[in-house]
């Protein structure tokens, strides 16, 4: 404390056009899904699949991860307020993000940590904060070295279905 780290996933839709976000209930703004990593996660990117899955409702078997990270993101977190922290205290994340790949733009379900979660084009998102703008550029990217087969810096990684250890 106060410092946290978490894994979030970015997905987007096979042609890299759509992103799927979450309206963050305490924040109250748009982001990316993922959060804290639990006690059965085994791997970050396992973190990240699995916040994907519970937060978007998207069957597991139809996200794809690449298990490479796309970016590394330190930040405060100004709405997180856990108990035992100081007062002026900020709560700062270090959160690992991750490219996911949804096989179609199925219908999503928001979970209880959020107030919506919808698909938006990647050239007009809702909360086109810097951070995010960012990493959904990197995660396009990373989808387009990945579909042209270049193995490039990420040493040829692929996508895989779910928690798999990368090789």
């Amino acid at each position: 404390m106060p410092d946290h780290l978490t894994a979030s996933a970015v997905v987007l839709d096979a042609a890299g056009e759509h992103v799927l976000l979450t309206l963050h209930a305490k924040a109250g703004l748009w982001f990316q899904l993922g959060g804290h990593c639990e006690e059965t996660d085994t791997t970050l990117a396992g973190a990240a699949h699995r916040e994907a899955v519970e937060e978007s409702g998207i069957d597991a078997a139809r996200l794809r991860i690449d298990p490479s990270p796309v970016q590394l993101s330190p930040h405060p977190v100004p709405f997180c307020r856990p108990d035992g922290l100081a007062s002026g205290a900020v709560v700062h994340h270090l959160d690992v993000r991750y490219l996911v790949v949804a096989d179609a733009r199925v219908d999503p379900a928001a979970s209880e940590e959020s107030l919506d979660v919808r698909w938006w084009p990647v050239d007009a998102l809702p909360e086109p904060e810097p951070g995010l703008v960012e990493a959904v550029a990197l995660a396009r990217a990373r989808l387009a070295q990945a579909s042209s087969g270049s193995s490039g810096s990420t040493g040829g990684s692929t996508l895989l279905a779910a928690d798999q250890p990368s090789r």
